[in-house]
C-alpha cells in the first residue's frame, strides 16, 4: 500500500527542509516555566511557559491513536513519570494505549549486571496496570533493554523480563548509535563502533524471534546500511526503526543537508526491501536533528512542524507503505521543541490526504500488530 499523497508536495518541501527554518527568531528564548527538566548533553530543556504560547487545540479529536514510542525518565534534573506522560496523553487527542520505551528507569540496584535492567519492565508493568482497563492504556506494550553481547546467555533475561512485564513485555532496544564524530556521542549510550556487526551481539538479536520478541533499533542514519545487514539476516524478528532513521543534521553534517537526505533516503529505501522492517515516524525533535524548533520566540505550529517534517516522514511512508509505519510521540525527549498536542496535530496535517485505512494503519494499526496489543 502507498499513502495517497502526491510526490510532488514532497519534492517541493524538500528544499526548504535542508536549511534552518525561515520562521524560527534565533534569539534564545528565556527559560521560563521550566518543567522538571533541563538540558542534559544530547537533549532539549522543557519550557513549559514557552510551550503554552503556541498551544492549539487538538485536531480530530475524536480519531483513535496508539502512541508507539515514549519513555519515563527518572534522573538527577529530569523528571517525567506516569502522571507527566497522562498530563500529556489527556490533552486533546484520543490516546487510547502506548508503547513504553526503556529509558534506564528503575534498575534493579543489586543482583548481576545483566538482569538490572528487568527492573525497569517491573516497575512500569506495576505502576500501568491499573490503567490497562481504563484507558489511555498506557504502556500496553513495553520494550525494555537486554545487553544483547550476551550472545545466547541473554535468553535468560529476556525470560526474566517476559516474567516481570505481566503479558505486556514485547521486545529489546538495546542502543546502538556511533559516529566518526564524537561531540554526537551519549555517554549514557556510548558503544563501540560496528556493533550491529559484531558476531556477539548478532547471536544476542538471534534469540528474540523464538520468544516472539522484536528489536527496537536507535542509530545514526550512517549506521543503516549495517541495520539492513543485521535485519537481513534475521528475516524472522521484527526490526523497528526508531526516529525515522537517525537523521543527524548538526556537528560536521551541518554543512551537508543535501547529502545527508540523499544518503539517508537511499539507505531506507533499502531497507524497505525487508518486509520484517518497519519504521517509527516521529522523534524529529532532538537536538540532533537540527531543525532548531527551540530557537524560536515562540514554539513551531503544527503547519510549521508539518512543513519542516514532510520530505523525511513521508519519504518513510511512501518507501514503507502506511501498514509498516507508526506515528510516535518521542516524548519527553522531543517535548523540548513543541507539546503534544501540537506533534500530533502536524501527523494528522502531514497526511490529510491518505485514505481512511491508511490514516488508521499509521495512527494505531501498525503499532498494534507489530506489538501485538490486541
Amino acid at each position: 500500500m502507498t499513502l495517497s499523497i502526491k510526490r510532488r508536495r514532497l519534492l517541493g518541501a524538500a528544499a526548504a527542509s535542508l536549511a534552518v527554518p525561515a520562521w524560527a527568531d534565533t534569539r534564545t528564548p528565556a527559560d521560563n516555566g521550566a518543567s522538571r527538566m533541563t538540558t542534559q548533553g544530547n537533549y532539549l530543556a522543557v519550557r513549559n511557559d514557552w510551550l503554552a504560547s503556541a498551544l492549539e487545540p487538538a485536531l480530530e479529536p475524536d480519531l483513535p491513536i496508539v502512541d508507539a514510542h515514549h519513555h519515563f525518565y527518572e534522573r538527577p534534573g529530569w523528571i517525567y513519570m506516569l502522571d507527566d506522560y497522562l498530563q500529556d496523553a489527556r490533552s486533546g487527542h484520543n490516546i487510547q494505549a502506548s508503547v513504553y520505551m526503556q529509558a534506564l528507569t528503575r534498575y534493579r540496584d543489586a543482583g548481576p549486571a545483566e538482569l538490572k535492567p528487568v527492573g525497569e519492565t517491573a516497575y512500569i508493568a506495576g505502576v500501568t496496570e491499573p490503567l490497562q482497563h481504563g484507558g489511555p492504556a498506557v504502556a500496553k506494550g513495553i520494550v525494555g533493554h537486554a545487553d544483547l553481547r550476551l550472545g545466547a546467555r541473554v535468553r535468560d533475561v529476556l525470560d526474566a523480563h517476559l516474567d516481570a512485564g505481566r503479558g505486556r513485555f514485547r521486545g529489546v532496544r538495546h542502543l546502538s548509535t556511533w559516529d566518526a564524530d564524537p561531540s554526537l556521542a551519549n555517554p549514557l549510550s556510548a558503544v563501540p563502533r560496528g556493533l550491529l556487526l559484531d558476531p556477539a551481539y548478532r547471536a544476542g538479536v538471534a534469540q528474540l524471534a523464538p520468544l516472539g520478541l522484536s528489536y527496537d533499533a536507535w542509530l545514526f542514519f550512517p549506521q543503516l546500511p549495517e541495520l539492513f545487514d543485521l535485519a537481513k539476516a534475521n528475516p524472522d524478528t521484527r526490526i523497528i526503526i526508531n526516529h525515522c532513521g537517525g537523521v543527524v543534521r548538526i556537528a560536521s553534517y551541518a554543512d551537508k543537508r543535501p547529502e545527508v537526505f540523499q544518503r539517508w533516503s537511499a539507505s531506507m529505501r533499502e531497507l524497505a526491501r525487508l518486509p520484517n522492517v518497519f519504521v517509527k515516524v516521529g522523534g524529529l525533535g532532538m537536538r540532533i536533528n537540527g531543525f532548531d524548533f527551540e530557537k524560536g520566540a515562540r514554539p513551531p505550529s503544527s503547519e510549521q512542524l508539518a512543513e519542516a517534517w514532510k520530505p523525511w516522514m513521508l519519504t518513510c511512508i511512501e518507501a514503507f507503505g502506511a501498514e509498516r509505519c507508526m506515528f510516535e510521540s518521542n516524548f519527553p525527549v522531543d517535548k523540548g521543541s513543541y507539546s503534544y498536542v501540537n506533534g500530533w496535530n502536524a501527523f494528522k496535517r502531514l497526511t490529510a490526504h491518505a485514505s481512511p485505512n491508511e490514516r488508521d494503519a499509521l495512527f494505531r494499526g501498525t503499532v498494534s500488530q507489530v506489538y501485538r496489543l490486541g
